[in-house]
């Protein structure tokens, strides 16, 4: 997901209490008049799927970064490293005092997740960071009513998730988690400085005195190129969580053009057959070329073709490779019964 990065302080308002909400067809949840953080209510059958779901979840144990890792990924990480003190740039630039701006910043204007703050978000979490065997980070809600998630990583210090309120609001407790995976990708995949280092640019680090000066624009067209690899690749561990191609293509396209009130009337299979159309429509000369424009100076890939390519790699042996990997190695570490005579 892209990453928003500011500097500006935001006085947050008075916390209040509690009530309870009712919406048609569901059950009573509990929302915060200030900071409206919630989760989306559940229908009885979404509940239903969500247990069943959650009963079948294959946790894979020995999984490694290359084992998902998208080859445009593994490619333009490896152009990046060619370009002389890039490496030393970034670390440069997000040295200390960086690091203490970005921390105070959300500590100061975010919520922090934990077992007794926001419960529901940190079991998300969790359960995500075991199915990917790794670490959970520190997790952090902010107010902020562009629906968007982003992770900040810098080497000596623990890495940090964000996600906006109205993301939150935006989607399904499995599609949330789906996010939570998405980010989780990021850091299982090591990318680290050059994710921080793409986001800040990306998102308005120019402002920033003396940075814009330091970064020629062929620099901010590698690092795009490489963030769209990487989104890529963080879609697939985003799959591995949900482990329904479904749940996380209803992402892509809620981020493209979605809404609370809209929601429930929004179709997968149409935003499907909506990424072919794109691809038939950008098949000759003239398509390609204008598609190509697009996309140049995006830092994530259109969410139709990360709608197409996660449901084509759903389909692939590299994904059900994985899947029948994780489940013999868990049906061999389960205890057998043994009798003795």
């Amino acid at each position: 997901m892209a990453a928003l990065f500011s500097l500006t302080c935001v006085v947050s308002p008075k916390p209040s209490l509690p009530v309870p909400v009712r919406s048609s067809n569901a059950r009573w949840r509990w929302e915060s008049v200030a900071s409206r953080v919630v989760l989306q209510p559940e229908t009885r059958r979404s509940r239903v799927v969500a247990l069943v779901s959650q009963a079948s979840r294959v946790v894979f144990r020995d999984l490694d970064a290359d084992d998902f890792r998208h080859p445009l990924d593994k490619q333009n990480t490896l152009l990046l490293r060619t370009i002389p003190g890039l490496n030393e740039l970034g670390k440069a630039l997000l040295g200390p005092m960086t690091e203490q701006v970005m921390l105070l910043e959300n500590i100061g204007t975010s919520v922090l997740v934990s077992e007794n703050q926001l419960p529901d978000l940190h079991k998300l979490m969790i359960e995500a960071a075991k199915v990917l065997d790794t670490e959970a980070p520190d997790l952090y809600v902010r107010q902020n009513p562009v629906p968007n998630a982003y992770t900040l990583a810098i080497s000596g210090r623990k890495p940090f998730i964000v996600v906006h309120t109205s993301l939150v609001e935006l989607l399904t407790r499995r599609e949330l988690q789906a996010v939570l995976a998405h980010e989780l990708g990021h850091l299982k995949c090591d990318h680290g400085v050059w994710l921080t280092f793409a986001n800040i640019i990306t998102l308005g680090a120019y402002s920033v005195p003396g940075l814009g000066g330091l970064i020629a624009q062929s620099l901010e067209e590698q690092l795009c190129r490489w963030l769209r690899a990487a989104e890529l690749t963080c879609d697939r561990a985003a799959l591995l969580v949900a482990q329904d191609p479904k749940v996380v293509i209803s992402v892509l396209m809620k981020l493209a053009g979605g809404c609370p009130s809209l929601s429930d009337q929004l179709n997968v299979d149409a935003f499907l057959e909506q990424a072919r159309s794109y691809d038939k429509a950008s098949s000759n000369p003239i398509g390609w070329y204008i598609r190509n424009a697009q996309t140049r100076q995006l830092s994530h890939p259109l969410p139709v073709l990360r709608a197409r390519e996660i449901d084509e790699w759903s389909r692939g042996q590299e994904y059900k490779y994985l899947l029948k990997h994780a489940i013999q190695l868990e049906d061999s570490l389960k205890p057998r019964n043994t009798y003795v005579r």
